[in-house]
C-alpha cells in the first residue's frame, strides 16, 4: 500500500518542477529570442516510499538539466521559432530559420537567437552583457555604430553617405544542432550544449537586419497549463491525506480491538 505514496509524492514533485518552468516561460514571454521549456514525465521505476523519497531528493538537483533520473522530469528546450518585430536598429538582427548565432563566453562557447547587440569601447560587435559574438574569422570588429548586414549575414562598414563597401568587412557565424532541444541554460538568454555544432553555409542564412525574435511562448498557453497543474497537484495532496487518514483509522480500530 506504500505505492500510493511513492504515486502521490512523485506526482507532487513532477507538478512543482513543472510549475518552475510554466513561470519561467511566462516571466520570459516578452524576452527576445527566449526559448520555452518543456517538462514531460518520464515513468516511475520506485515501488516503495523510501525509493520514492531518495528518488525526490536526487531530482532536486539534476530537475533543471536536460535530462533527469527516471521517475522525474525530462525538461527540453522549445526551439521553434518566433514571430519578428521591426525595431529599425542596425545592431539587432533576427534569424528567420532554425540555427543560433555564436557567442564567446569566459567559461566557453555559448549559442543564442537574441541578436540585440552593441558595439564596445574597441569596436567589437557583442551582446548587453559584452560578450564577443563571433564570425566566420573570430570577433567582429567594426570602424562605425551603423553597419549594413545583409540577409546572409555578411557585415558592410556603411559609407558616410550611406550604401556599403563593396567588400564585407565580417561574416556572422550561424550553427545548428542535429538535437536542437538538448540545451542548458547559462543565463543571459545563453544556452549551452556538449553537442558540436554545424555551421551552416551562407547560403543557407537567412536574417533580417533590424528585427529582433519574440519569445516563443504563448502566454494563453501556459496559463492552461498553469491550472492543469495546481489541479493535479491537489488532487495528488487529497489522495495522499486521504490514504493517510486511512491508514490512522486502521490503527486506531487495532488498537481498539487489542
Amino acid at each position: 500500500m506504500t505505492d500510493v505514496l511513492a504515486i502521490s509524492l512523485q506526482s507532487m514533485q513532477q507538478d512543482m518542477a513543472r510549475l518552475e518552468r510554466i513561470s519561467m516561460n511566462m516571466a520570459n514571454a516578452t524576452t527576445p529570442g527566449y526559448k520555452r521549456e518543456v517538462a514531460s514525465s518520464l515513468p516511475m521505476n520506485t515501488g516503495t516510499f523510501a525509493d520514492a523519497m531518495r528518488s525526490v531528493g536526487a531530482a532536486r538537483g539534476d530537475v533543471s538539466g536536460s535530462t533527469a533520473a527516471a521517475g522525474t522530469l525530462l525538461i527540453q528546450t522549445d526551439a521553434r521559432p518566433g514571430t519578428l518585430k521591426s525595431t529599425g536598429q542596425n545592431l539587432d538582427v533576427a534569424l528567420t530559420m532554425p540555427g543560433f548565432f555564436e557567442i564567446s563566453t569566459e567559461a566557453g562557447l555559448a549559442y543564442t537567437r537574441q541578436g540585440s547587440w552593441q558595439l564596445d569601447a574597441r569596436g567589437r560587435l557583442v551582446t548587453a552583457q559584452g560578450n564577443p559574438v563571433m564570425g566566420q574569422g573570430g570577433e567582429i570588429v567594426l570602424t562605425r555604430p551603423n553597419p549594413v548586414i545583409d540577409a546572409a549575414g555578411q557585415v558592410f562598414e556603411s559609407k558616410p553617405g550611406g550604401g556599403a563597401e563593396a567588400t564585407p568587412v565580417a561574416q556572422l557565424k550561424v550553427v545548428q544542432f542535429d538535437n536542437a532541444k538538448d540545451f542548458r541554460r547559462v543565463g543571459d538568454g545563453l544556452l549551452s550544449t556538449e553537442q558540436a555544432p554545424t555551421q551552416l553555409a551562407d547560403g543557407d542564412v537567412q536574417l533580417r537586419q533590424g528585427f529582433l525574435e519574440n519569445s516563443n511562448v504563448s502566454s494563453m498557453q501556459e496559463m492552461v497549463q498553469l491550472i492543469q497543474s495546481m489541479r493535479h497537484f491537489e488532487s495528488m495532496q487529497r489522495v495522499a491525506l486521504g490514504y493517510d487518514e486511512m491508514i490512522g483509522g486502521a490503527v486506531r480500530k487495532l488498537g481498539d480491538l487489542s
